[in-house]
């Protein structure tokens, strides 16, 4: 999408907030690289919409290799029943026993705000109503995953970060934004 916003400076994340006027958006796509600032963004995007109910893809990844994967049940699974009038649901991973554990079924009824790497992917972004991706040096991303998960995302590093390459190179997320926010 062409002439997307951007948002930066002391507080970043207030120009995206500044975004959600009334109508206020039905479903709302935060997308960007690990450690971008996504969940933070989509935190404060939750609370500023009555109602809204928050979903991150790191309960969608199958595993570390699992980026399209998510991509694809966040399209298939929760967007298009959404909007459809049917039931979104998914099916939770669990990250300890390396399985997938409960499905968890969605409010059609109440707004939905997305967050996570590949959140725009597998035609998602077409079923959003605001498109919002995030992003920040290379250097702050990995010092912020540090200081957030300490060294378990270290040895998987170089496997996400090709994927995601490979997401954003087929994809071009970025192009589809209605705002991009630098953190």
């Amino acid at each position: 999408m062409s002439g997307a916003g951007t948002a930066s400076g002391a507080d970043p994340f207030a120009g995206a907030l500044g975004r959600i006027r009334s109508p206020r958006p039905r479903i709302v796509l935060v997308d960007g690289a690990a450690g971008s600032g996504k969940s933070t963004l989509a935190e404060r995007i939750a609370h500023a919409i009555p109602r809204a109910q928050l979903l991150a893809l790191d309960d969608l990844y199958p595993g570390w290799d699992g980026l399209d994967a998510a991509a694809r049940t966040v399209a298939d699974d929760v967007l298009r029943p959404y909007r459809r009038g049917g039931r979104p649901r998914y099916r939770r991973w669990d990250w300890t026993l390396a399985a997938h554990a409960e499905t968890r079924v969605l409010d059609r009824t109440r707004p939905l705000v997305v967050e996570g790497c590949g959140s725009f992917g597998a035609g998602a972004a077409a079923l959003a109503d605001l498109r919002v991706w995030v992003e920040t040096r290379d250097h702050e991303r990995r010092r912020r995953l540090h200081e957030r998960d300490g060294d378990a995302f270290g040895p998987f590093w170089p496997l996400w970060e090709a994927q995601f390459a490979r997401y954003a190179g087929r994809e071009r997320p970025r192009t589809a934004a209605d705002l991009v926010v630098r953190t």
